[in-house]
């Protein structure tokens, strides 16, 4: 009987992994189910390797596709076309190649008798565990048509909010190596070119000269150290990254940069709130939310915070005491989940926390995105203007001598 691999979250909000035995992968399905289990991954890892996923060789779909993906499908479901024809009809007209190969696999799926999430599950490169949750409560409930317009319209606003704060980061990351390569042109070809001159007339270096010639022989003459040393950091900070204890350290330094931190932690919030919601409506027991927001946040350290939640949860306590006690949680968000334990409308609550957190990034990308442009202006004109300076300085020298 073959075996198959799973990913599941318990009744206890836990992840699990582990192996069963089954005739089919519908049936491996169907048993997890039966035991509580929420699925996250479910595969079979007998099979070849040349049918899976090889690392950086195989294709992403990217997120505007899969944002359309979703939106195309809600719309001509909920118009009564049925599923598996609307999704080939989603499948003919994508242009993504990697989206049509998983879409093509999952109408075989369902038409040998699996049930869309459970053919999603399959595909969790593609399909995360907050879609593949919410379409089985769909299913369940005999509401697809609803949920399936509440997943689009959630990816739509993270992927806005996702290329709002991207498009915030653009602009300075272009002008920042802009200004690096000027500044290391001018170094290599420039200031050696005139301090020759200079030298051959005898004339004294004032001291920010010679400050940027030593900069400029560095530069020439041991580049290949500089260039060691940013691969090697690199390296050691992708290391540290991986690791339980640098993804925190990293994630939480993140959102104490005096810049971008604030954006960053706005945007985490929004889509802490936005998942936290979805779920919610359909109908996922509070310690699995916890369990998955946890891990879809997009930052450890907020991450680590919604676990000590789950755990407070479990121990019977209430959802808010552990938002309370972080700082990296707001009071208008500790306010807001209060209210909607009490009302029992915790749901609304956080699909109100998400459209506000949501504009506000909208709003502070465009005004950093307004701020940055002048300051990195001033800085090229710093950077460039130090080197012209210097080397400027010793023609004065030179016509004092010469007088």
């Amino acid at each position: 009987m073959p075996t198959f691999k799973y990913t599941v979250v318990d009744h206890s909000g836990v992840y699990k992994k582990g192996t069963i035995e089954s005739e089919n992968i519908q049936l491996a399905n169907e048993q997890l189910r039966a035991r509580r289990l929420w699925i996250v991954e479910l595969a079979d890892p007998q099979q070849s390797i040349w049918s899976r996923d090889i690392g950086f060789l195989s294709a992403k779909v990217k997120k505007d596709q899969f944002t359309l993906f979703c939106r195309q499908l809600a719309t001509m479901y909920s118009a009564g076309v049925n599923l598996v024809e609307a999704i080939e009809i989603v499948a003919r007209q994508s242009s993504s190649k990697p989206l049509k190969a998983v879409l093509s696999e999952i109408i075989q799926e369902m038409k040998s008798g699996s049930s869309f999430s459970a053919a999603a599950a399959q595909h969790p490169k593609v399909f995360n565990t907050v879609f593949v949750h919410m379409i089985e409560a769909g299913e369940a409930s005999g509401n697809l048509d609803e949920m399936l317009q509440r997943v689009s319209t959630m990816f739509e606003k993270e992927h806005t909010t996702k290329e709002k704060v991207k498009s915030a980061m653009i602009y300075p990351i272009v002008m920042l190596i802009a200004i690096t390569l000027v500044v290391v042109f001018m170094m290599i070809f420039v200031v050696p070119t005139y301090m020759q001159n200079f030298l051959a007339m005898g004339v004294e270096l004032p001291l920010p000269t010679r400050m940027v010639v030593a900069l400029s022989d560095f530069l020439i003459g041991y580049w290949y150290f500089l260039m060691l040393g940013i691969i090697i950091l690199s390296l050691v900070i992708i290391y540290y990254r991986k690791s339980e204890r640098g993804a925190y350290s990293i994630d939480l330094y993140k959102l104490k940069l005096p810049i971008f931190g604030k954006l960053w932690h706005k945007q985490a919030v929004a889509r802490f709130s936005r998942t936290f919601s979805s779920l919610n409506r359909a109908s996922v027991p509070m310690l699995q939310i916890l369990t998955i927001v946890s891990k879809v946040a997009g930052n450890e350290a907020l991450g680590k915070v919604l676990i000590e939640t789950r755990e407070n949860v479990r121990a019977g306590h209430s959802l808010i005491e552990p938002l309370q006690k972080s700082p990296l949680f707001p009071p208008m968000v500790v306010e807001m989940i209060s209210a909607g334990e009490r009302t029992g409308t915790i749901d609304v609550m956080m699909g109100k926390l998400a459209d506000f957190y949501e504009s506000d990034v909208d709003i502070m990308a465009d005004r950093l995105k307004a701020l940055i442009e002048p300051l990195l202006i001033v800085l090229m004109t710093v950077a460039v203007g130090t080197i012209v300076l210097a080397i400027i300085l010793p023609s004065f020298s030179l016509m004092g001598n010469m007088k």
